[in-house]
């Protein structure tokens, strides 16, 4: 290799700002439908169920993806995964510029969720392989970290160019944004070894070798895959409500304008990001100070769950400046939740079904974020965005209950999986 690459140590940093890179551009591509339907809904007449039925339609592609996507990533490794996942949802993002109505609406966001979906368990299995397990929260955090900075972008990039040069243009100079970070992945990204003599990285096998990969079968059996989906199922909703419906609830029920969500809409998103890298960096303070993986993990999540349900005063705040407060602080709670829950598939399981159980883990998330997102349209419509606002509050003590109770303790070496 050419002396001015980066080492093995400097390299696993690259790449996880590499992902998180691409996960801030995931992110502004999603974001530009909510961000932009203000304005092109009226435009190409779609309504706001209908909207709500294209989110669905979004969610089960999304959701169908992340299994497939997966065991994708487990059999033919990283470097294929997110080429061909970015290479769909790109093209997905920039069709949308191209819609006329809900049937093109709807086509363009099924490609779209089936691209995008492969993001997640590609990163999971990304820092499973360069991190060693004391820095894979903080590895997490900052590919989470991305998610938050595309939210945080998003109203202020989109918004712009919308106002430039309309909401057409806006998803075809989005959607091939991926494309450019396509040739730095190609560069930095090589597969690991076969075998590693660190013990802390706790994988000595090639992972993208389809005779390696555990089947379905053995992984449900195993009561820590269910424990993820568990934890998934039960609150990656409140934080697909926010991405989804944020805008559209601020224009609706707090009467700001279109220019004005470039002022509010991207401060909950900071806070997001802030809560990713806490979470992160937290979980890596404990461990090192000497609490183990397990109490780490279990303390750094308690924690998070406990800030959700502060989504329940935010609809009843006098002022939007409140509003936004009460939602910053859900979302700084739900990314510090996430890199940790995340992390979860590497603690427990050996490092060739660490994309599929991630990848499980997604579909659980889908499917109920999915049912929840079409909940949300029907109670807007019927009962206003309180309702809303207040069973989402409720979700997360919900999903740490499940999470605590099915997870077994967190080991220092990943299990070896009873294949059958």
């Amino acid at each position: 290799m050419h002396s001015s690459a980066p080492t093995r140590g400097n390299l696993r940093w690259v790449l996880a700002a590499l992902i998180g890179l691409v996960t801030c551009i995931n992110i502004v591509d999603r974001t530009s439908i909510s961000l932009l339907r203000p304005v092109f809904g009226p435009a190409i007449g779609v309504s706001t169920m209908q909207y709500a039925r294209v989110g669905a339609i979004l969610l089960a592609a999304y959701t169908l993806s992340q299994t497939i996507s997966g065991r994708l990533y487990d059999r033919f490794g990283a470097r294929i995964g997110y080429t061909v996942s970015i290479s769909l949802w790109c093209a997905a993002a920039c069709a949308h510029s191209l819609i006329t109505g809900f049937y093109s609406f709807a086509a363009c966001s099924f490609v779209l969720g089936l691209g995008e979906a492969g993001n997640w368990p590609g990163a999971a299995k990304v820092i499973a392989e360069q991190f060693p397990q004391s820095e894979r929260a903080i590895g997490m955090a900052i590919f989470n970290a991305g998610s938050s900075a595309g939210g945080v972008l998003g109203p202020i990039v989109v918004i712009a160019v919308q106002q430039w040069l309309g909401w057409r243009v806006a998803f075809a100079v989005i959607g091939a944004l991926g494309i450019l970070w396509l040739p730095a992945w190609l560069h930095f990204y090589r597969t690991p070894k076969p075998a590693h003599e660190n013990p802390q990285f706790l994988h000595a096998q090639p992972t993208h070798s389809p005779q390696n990969t555990a089947p379905f079968s053995t992984l449900f059996r195993n009561r820590a895959t269910w424990a993820i989906l568990a934890a998934r199922f039960f609150v990656d909703p409140v934080w697909w409500l926010y991405l989804l419906w944020l805008p559209s609830y601020l224009v609706e029920a707090r009467h700001i304008n279109v220019r004005q969500l470039a002022v509010f809409a991207w401060f909950p998103y900071l806070a997001a990001a802030i809560g990713a890298l806490f979470g992160g960096w937290l979980a890596k303070r404990l461990i090192h100070k000497g609490l183990s993986v397990n109490a780490a993990r279990r303390l750094c999540i308690a924690l998070a769950a406990i800030l959700m349900p502060f989504g329940i005063l935010a609809a009843r705040a006098g002022c939007v400046t409140l509003t936004i407060l009460w939602i910053s602080l859900v979302l700084f709670g739900f990314q510090m939740w996430i890199a940790n829950v995340q992390t979860l598939p590497s603690d427990l399981f050996p490092a060739d079904s660490v994309a599929t159980v991630a990848g499980l883990g997604g579909t659980a998330a889908g499917v109920s974020s999915l049912l929840f997102n079409l909940f949300t349209g029907f109670l807007v419509v019927h009962f206003g965005y309180a309702s809303v606002l207040t069973i989402a509050g409720i979700l997360s003590p919900i999903g740490l209950i499940f999470l605590f109770v099915l997870m077994p303790t967190i080991p220092t070496a990943t299990l070896t999986l009873k294949r059958s």
